[in-house]
């Protein structure tokens, strides 16, 4: 391994004073944080629908690039280097995703004189393709995961080879990232439906459909490495990442470093990354990623030649400014230390905040942050983010809204960390993966590094509260909280009115001849439990009678005494006392306790009254878009008969494709938007009529 002997920042290369940042979002955010942090200015580019965005407030100077579409926007290779140098930029910054890896792009900059800071041409081109960055590996002597990248692309020869290596494979495509363009398949049966989705996301997201066929390991952990390479000969790596946890082979949740590593492993994995990187001459930052078996093996699976975004955990446990490394790189100076000089403090955690539905298969959600409340941010919590409240998540990029990072001195106190950061996350207007992420990161296995890729899968119940039973106790306190809260209210009223002992600012038990009673309704995963409160005390002692109907009979009324500090409930029911964090906004309640020893996030909707203004379902015997979207692909017509589950229509957005599926044997009555137009979320896509219905 080839390092560097230098101790800092010694080098007399000339730093640029203006970079201009061909991304959106939260990249673009960070790396103007750090430009700014450095002393130089910034440019940023935008699209229609960024045209009011954190990271265009943020630059120095922005450049409009076209209508909201990235491919009419920021994937337009010419306007991006126009951009700079119309501006002065002397180099452009890619981020990650849209040009980052794009081998044109880059070449393009260096015939205009423009630094592109990210690796050089021939690094981007020998990994962008998969199956030659498998060759490359494996004439580099790293371990490769058995599969076929061979040239013949005809779905035969692609069949024939996963059926010789034995199911479950796994479909990638060569020019693939972020988990597009990948499909599982798990039988021959399955093979040629997976091949076709995974060509046509693999065309939309890279515009090749070249795939690859690799073994499919049941149980592997996902490890990468962060490496980094000076244009001077020198190389170093910044540890590890365990990015197992994955849906849709996306990551939820990042640590650093990984769990259970020893020494050992740690130094041949490094050094296997940098083999890697050397064998492209690499420059810059770089992921080497590997499957870790259990057994200790591990294999290369692909290089990323950009930033990645799980970086901000290397970060944390180096001490060290990723993005000032690359830009000090790329203007010509040596690495800032060297290998003996890097160690590893602490551990990390980074969790994905994205707006979509985990209810509804992880499907994007869009709309305006009424609401956006954040964690405290210190030395322990970093909230890497593009956007504010009011902003709009759009239905044209990636939905993720946040970064959530959090650092601690050891893996247990960092996750404790976690799980309180993300408890004290507050978003209301758009359906977020927040609730998810605290089951996920408080349950039983992730606290005890039971984990590989496959955690999601296997622990779905878990997380998700599949057989949790009548929530005898969580249903309890959350009215409790309602009351409480009513309570609050009303004295802060009185304390400010004119007549503060007025019986209309009072919420006293004291009813003449009769209970003081209230009705509320709450409303756990679409089912509602009306419930009946009777007060029985006032003041300090007050208690109540809590009563569930949940259509069982003879549900004995619970006797609940409560006390609320800010947004902390304690509660005794039935002489069990507990607490519990409360979020409450615009009617939607979150829950935040410990069930039995495991925590857990319950979320409620408080049900008004009908006042009359609901409209009956019109679009029915229709199949509905469950997302806004694009239509990919109608593949019926009117007329046609077709099977349950038969593939009808297939929708995209942000980035990812969604199939709509009869839902029983019948007919297509008509189709109603055709491929390539916009279609709304809870629109009629077709109307269907049953079998058994005709």
């Amino acid at each position: 391994m080839n390092t560097n002997n230098t101790t800092g920042f010694t080098n007399t290369s000339k730093m640029f004073t203006k970079i201009l940042i061909a991304n959106r979002g939260e990249i673009a955010c960070r790396i103007i944080k750090t430009a700014q942090k450095m002393g130089i200015l910034t440019v940023a580019v935008y699209s229609d629908a960024d045209a009011d965005s954190l990271h265009v407030q943020m630059a120095d100077e922005a450049v409009y690039l076209g209508p909201s579409p990235s491919r009419e926007s920021y994937l337009l290779v010419d306007k991006v280097i126009n951009a700079a140098k119309m501006t002065g930029a002397q180099a452009i910054h890619p981020g990650y995703g849209f040009l980052s890896e794009n081998a044109d792009f880059c070449r393009q900059c260096s015939q205009e004189n423009i630094t592109f800071i990210g690796p050089p041409v021939g690094a981007i081109e020998a990994m962008g393709s998969k199956s030659a960055a498998k060759n490359i590996m494996e004439a580099a002597n790293v371990p490769l995961v058995p599969g076929y990248h061979g040239d013949d692309q005809s779905e035969s020869v692609l069949k024939k080879a996963a059926d010789d290596m034995g199911y479950p494979v796994l479909l990638k495509a060569t020019a693939g990232g972020g988990g597009k363009g990948m499909r599982q398949v798990w039988s021959a049966a399955e093979f040629s439906e997976g091949i076709s989705a995974a060509k046509r996301e693999a065309i939309s997201s890279f515009g090749d459909d070249r795939m690859l066929v690799e073994k499919y390991l049941t149980q592997p952990r996902h490890v990468e490495i962060q490496v980094f390479c000076d244009n001077h000969g020198h190389a170093v790596y910044l540890f590890e990442r365990d990015c197992s946890v994955q849906r849709r082979h996306q990551k939820v949740i990042e640590e650093a470093p990984a769990f259970s590593m020893s020494e050992t492993l740690r130094a041949k994995m490094g050094e296997s990354a940098i083999q890697s990187a050397q064998a492209i001459g690499y420059q810059g930052a770089g992921t080497v990623e590997f499957l870790l078996d259990v057994d200790g093996s591990f294999y290369f699976m692909e290089m990323n030649t950009r930033l990645q975004v799980e970086h901000p955990v290397t970060e944390m446990i180096s001490g060290q400014d990723l993005v000032e490394w690359q830009l000090r790189v790329a203007a010509g100076e040596y690495l800032p230390k060297t290998q003996d000089q890097l160690k590893i403090k602490g551990h990390a955690f980074e969790a994905r905040i994205y707006a979509e539905d985990p209810n509804n298969d992880f499907l994007p959600a869009t709309g305006n942050l009424e609401f956006l409340q954040t964690p405290i941010e210190s030395d322990n919590v970093r909230i890497d983010t593009g956007v504010r409240q009011g902003d709009d998540v759009s239905v044209f990029y990636d939905p993720m809204i946040a970064k959530l990072i959090v650092w601690d001195e050891n893996r247990e106190k960092a996750l404790q960390r976690l799980a309180k950061a993300l408890s004290e996350y507050r978003i209301n207007g758009v359906t977020t993966n927040i609730e998810f992420l605290y089951n996920l990161a408080t349950c039983k296995p992730f606290v005890e590094a039971d984990i590989d890729t496959g955690f999601i899968e296997k622990h779905n119940d878990l997380i998700f509260h599949a057989n949790d039973p009548i929530l005898t106790n969580e249903l309890p306190m959350a009215a409790l909280y309602l009351i409480l809260s009513q309570e609050n209210i009303a004295q802060s009223s009185a304390a400010n009115s004119n007549d503060p002992y007025s019986p209309w600012n009072s919420t006293n038990a004291w009813r003449l001849n009769e209970a003081h009673t209230q009705q509320l309704t709450l409303s756990f995963n679409d089912v509602e439990y009306p419930i009946e409160v009777e007060q029985k005390r006032q003041g300090s002692s007050a208690n109540f009678l809590i009563t569930i109907n949940d259509n069982t009979t003879g549900n004995p009324p619970l006797n609940c005494q409560g006390s609320l500090n800010g947004d902390v409930l304690t509660a005794t029911i039935d002489g069990y006392r507990s607490q519990a964090t409360i979020a409450y906004f615009n009617n939607h309640l979150s829950l935040y306790c410990n069930r039995n020893g495991q925590n857990g996030v319950f979320n409620f909707t408080q049900v008004l009254p009908d006042c009359g203004d609901s409209s009956a379902d019109d679009a029915h015997g229709g199949l509905i878009a469950p997302m806004n979207g694009t239509m990919v692909s109608v593949l019926v017509n009117a007329g046609d008969k077709v099977e349950k589950d038969q593939p009808l229509v297939i929708m995209e957005a942000m980035k990812m494709e969604h199939t709509i599926r009869a839902p029983e044997h019948g007919v297509i009555e008509a189709v109603y938007f055709a491929e390539g137009e916009m279609v709304d979320g809870g629109a009629a896509l077709l109307s269907f009529v049953c079998e058994e219905n005709q």
